[in-house]
């Protein structure tokens, strides 16, 4: 059905959650092959290799998109880590694919390809040389550098965590001092109007009595 609208169809599966860092699809092609003995040929999948390739647009609109998609449960050193991590990966699939085909070469499997020997060559020849001393005391330096910058970083983020966390209880005492005083007030308020009225009761009995006393003179 599909060579009708198709002359050469394409079998591409693609996988949704890649587990390593391969390319996550896998190409096949149909082609006839002869079984020979004057049987007919039969239909039959090869594999051919794919890449994933777009437009310089593309990539440009991608990426942008990438720089809004961020998690914000997970921090931006977690994300640089997994990213060493995933390309260190990568890295020893592939060393581990050129291991594989060189060891095939040798044994006569394969045939040699000049090209990517070349290629190969040039990869090494590119390869700096870590046996020098100075390079090795470099790297030390630069690695112990970076030591203490973390280093430093860690202990201002627990010294400034620590003050929030002295602010903060100050301010919650300050709160408390002022709902205990506007209680207090709240109770004298009361009291005062409690002895207000007895003061007002008390007067009232006197002046009740300054009167029937002329009264009982008379």
């Amino acid at each position: 059905l599909t060579r009708r609208y198709t002359p050469p169809p394409a079998y591409v599966i693609i996988d949704v959650k890649p587990v390593s860092m391969k390319i996550p699809t896998t190409a096949y092609f149909a082609a006839e092959e002869s079984m020979g003995d004057g049987e007919p040929p039969q239909w039959t999948f090869k594999h051919i290799t794919s890449e994933i390739g777009a437009m310089e647009s593309e990539e440009v609109g991608v990426e942008h998109l990438l720089r809004d998609v961020k998690d914000t449960t997970i921090s931006t050193l977690a994300n640089q880590v997994t990213g060493k991590l995933a390309a260190i990966r990568g890295l020893q699939e592939r060393l581990g694919e050129i291991d594989v085909y060189l060891k095939q070469v040798l044994e006569g499997k394969l045939p040699m390809n000049h090209q990517i020997m070349y290629m190969l060559q040039d990869v090494f020849n590119l390869l700096p040389n870590v046996a020098v001393e100075e390079l090795v005391r470099a790297m030390s330096v630069k690695t112990n550098d970076m030591s203490l910058a973390i280093y430093l970083a860690s202990i201002i983020r627990s010294v400034v965590a620590l003050h929030n966390l002295i602010n903060n209880k100050l301010v919650n005492k300050e709160r408390e001092r002022s709902v205990e005083g506007k209680d207090k007030e709240r109770e004298k308020d009361k009291e005062n109007k409690k002895n207000g009225k007895v003061d007002a009761k008390e007067g009232d009995k006197k002046a009740a009595g300054a009167e029937e006393k002329p009264n009982a003179d008379k």
